[in-house]
Formats: structure tokens, sequence, C-alpha cells
């Protein structure tokens, strides 16, 4: 039995969801392989916050922790996707 299945980082979702807002409606489309290396680009400048269940952040959470939280997810995505633009890769 691996533990691996039941833990997460909390960020990993907010990052997805962040990264899709704001690159939905490019022109053309981002590819998923972009958008992976600004998650992990992102995710690495936020600090691992692991839950077994969504609500463990939300019951435990401020509303002030929450703004803040999603300012540095937003914040994070934004100098993910200028560092991923400045540093293409060669494939």
């Amino acid at each position: 039995m691996s533990i691996s299945n039941h833990i997460r980082n909390y960020f990993e979702q907010l990052v997805a969801e962040e990264i899709l807002r704001t690159v939905a409606g490019r022109n053309p489309p981002a590819h998923v392989d972009y958008m992976a290396d600004v998650a992990c680009v992102a995710l690495n400048r936020l600090p691992a916050r692991y839950i077994r269940y969504e609500v463990d952040m939300a019951f435990y959470m401020t509303p002030d922790e929450l703004i803040s939280t999603h300012k540095a997810v937003t914040d994070a995505v934004r100098d993910a996707l200028v560092f991923v633009d400045t540093h293409k890769r060669d494939d």
C-alpha cells in the first residue's frame, strides 16, 4: 500500500486552475507541456502544503490567509510564465 495515493500538495490544484485561467484564449492555445513547465516552476516557488482532503486547509485558514494564498499562487504563476517564456527549451 502506498500513502502517496492519499496525500497531495494543496497548491497543485490552485496552480493548475490559475494557469488555465491565465492562458485561456491564447492563440495558438497553450500546449500541455508548456503548462506543465509553468506549473513546475510555480510550485517550486510556493511552500509545500500536503493535505489529505481539501477541507483540511479550508477549515483551518482565516479569510486573510485564503486571500494571501490566492495572491501567492497568482504571483507564482505570473512569474513562472515569464520564466518559461524567457527560457525556451530546445526540443
